[in-house]
């Protein structure tokens, strides 16, 4: 299957590049001190995209590092998908202004469905939608509560407004390198026609393989701990992604 596109995390806490698990703040672990010399590093090792998520902007509710994504900005020359805080459309035309690719909208899709929609007609192509599931369940602020919605009715909701990708991420495996959640995944997937990035848990390049196997509209998958912890190294993960 041919577009299969691997991201690699950049998780920025307090200007430094981290993991959490389970989007536990407290529980992080630091990586790299120099988030942009680990994007470079990332870009440098083959990857073509750059995912990074302002955690304290997740639950702050607007950008919280935006030093740091500024500085991966110039970094790179890959794209860079951004999430965490975005809450407003002069957030959003702020950032897609400054150099990044993609903007990551997750709660305020939950608590403000219209502008979401709004930003898909104002910048075509450039706003991704972030499902984050908790038993199913669509998490928001930081993954700090958990609403009532279905991830997957979410998903099938937002179809007709025109985002790029999904990015589906499993909270309780995210972090934990217990393996990707691929039946979940595959489930979301087969219901929209929209491009459905998997996040959470990927743990080896066998659950790269699982995910490409099970449904041709997962279109890609963010690596977070196991990339950082050597256990998936970026040359086998870029070699079955093909």
């Amino acid at each position: 299957m041919a577009g299969f596109t691997l991201y690699p995390a950049i998780d920025i806490k307090d200007g430094a590049c981290v993991r959490l698990k389970r989007g536990v703040m407290a529980d992080a672990t630091v990586y790299a001190e120099d988030p942009a010399a680990q994007a470079r590093a990332w870009q440098d090792a083959g990857f073509s995209w750059i995912h990074v998520v302002d955690l304290n902007g997740a639950f702050a509710g607007r950008s919280a590092n935006a030093e740091a994504v500024a500085a991966i900005l110039a970094a790179v020359t890959v794209p860079v998908q951004l999430g965490g805080g975005l809450r407003d459309m002069d957030a959003i035309a702020r950032w897609l202004e400054a150099g990044i690719t993609r903007v990551i909208l997750g709660s305020v899709a939950v608590k403000d469905p219209a502008l979401v929609r709004a930003a898909c007609r104002e910048f075509p192509g450039r706003v991704v939608l972030g499902i984050d599931a908790r038993d199913g369940k669509v998490a928001t602020e930081g993954w700090a509560e958990t609403s009532e919605q279905d991830a997957a009715e979410m998903a099938v909701r937002f179809e007709d407004a025109g985002a790029a990708a999904i990015v589906f991420t499993d909270i309780a495996r995210d972090g934990m390198l217990t393996g990707v959640n691929v039946e979940a995944t595959a489930a979301l997937a087969r219901r929209v026609a929209t491009p459905v990035i998997a996040s959470g848990g990927i743990a080896g390049v066998a659950d790269l393989t699982a995910l490409r196997r099970a449904e041709p509209r997962i279109a890609g998958a963010v690596l977070g701990r196991a990339l950082y912890d050597g256990r998936l190294l970026p040359a086998e993960a870029l070699a079955e992604a093909g």
